[in-house]
């Protein structure tokens, strides 16, 4: 009998051939052969991995929160490792957002570790998210997979955020994988006192792009899936007139409405059964995927050929 506790939720397997193999993940060196997993598949999407200190500061858990919470408003998905501490606080800002996040154990998918997280692994699946590993089922929490499998925090993301880290730390073999797979890597800077910040200053020395408040996430993030191209570059070619691009537009009433004239998301909401807030998220997402740019007058239209 597995002594770990159990995730309620269905369970699949993704093999590197399969068509519902993440591309992003496929891209990148040492990709996994094969996928295990518990929850939705489909949050196995491009996104931002936020990792940093187990044993965290209050300042590393906050940076955590602020920072995981905005990415997951503007509709990206969180990656983490799950461990305590900063990777635990961004899946569960994500789960309070409502937004897909996507938890990689260095174990088996279904033997939970740490123990203590078991609640939130739970609601990270039933909020539509997925734990993930590249190891068998069953599969018991060996240090040496802890390591190995930040390679695949780093595959899926386009962009690799770390909060807070010390001298040494594990967060190093995650950064060194984002550079070995063409990734971005941006960390907050801490005291140059503080132990617990050695680690991304030292990063940020090497020439790390820095994250000091909430618009130099904003322009981390534009920075990162431009440059990994993966579904943002694409759609951003998709411009009104090509066939996907006006497929889009049909099929949605928000671009439809934003294809006939500006609007801001206040104007929006006169019009359709959403709330000002659930706009804005649809809005920073559709941004984010190239669909719609923002005027400085704030109001929103479809992207121009």
């Amino acid at each position: 009998m597995n002594e770990y506790a159990q995730i309620d939720g269905s369970r699949f397997e993704i093999d590197i051939n399969s068509q519902e193999y993440p591309p992003i993940l496929k891209d990148s060196p040492e990709a996994p052969e094969v996928l295990y997993g518990i929850g939705n598949p489909d949050a196995l999407q491009p996104g931002i991995a936020i990792i940093g200190a187990r044993k965290a500061t209050p300042y590393g858990l906050s940076c955590a929160e602020l920072f995981a919470r905005q990415a997951a408003q503007r509709g990206l998905t969180i990656i983490s490792g799950g461990a305590r501490g900063c990777d635990q606080a961004a899946h569960r800002m994500a789960v309070e957002e409502n937004s897909p996040t996507v938890v990689v154990f260095g174990s088996g998918a279904d033997v939970v570790y740490p123990k203590r997280g078991l609640q939130l692994f739970q609601q990270v699946v039933d909020q539509g998210g997925a734990i993930i590993s590249e190891n068998e089922w069953g599969t018991p929490p060996i240090a040496g997979l802890f390591v190995r499998r930040n390679r695949i925090i780093a595959g899926l993301a386009a962009l690799v955020l770390i909060v807070e880290a010390g001298l040494p730390s594990g967060t190093f073999s995650t950064a060194d994988a984002a550079l070995r797979a063409d990734r971005d890597v941006a960390c907050v800077p801490g005291c140059i006192s503080s132990p617990n910040s050695r680690g991304s200053n030292h990063l940020l020395a090497q020439g790390a792009f820095a994250v000091v408040d909430q618009d130099s996430l904003d322009t981390a993030i534009e920075i990162a899936f431009t440059h990994n191209s993966y579904a943002l570059l694409m759609a951003r070619m998709q411009a009104p007139g090509t066939p996907v691009m006006d497929d889009l537009i049909e099929d949605d009433p928000i671009l439809s409405a934003l294809a006939a004239e500006p609007l801001s998301a206040q104007e929006l909401s006169a019009y359709f059964d959403f709330s000002v807030g659930e706009l804005s998220r649809q809005l920073a997402q559709f941004e984010m995927q190239g669909f719609v740019q923002r005027g400085r007058d704030g109001r929103y239209q479809v992207c121009p050929a």
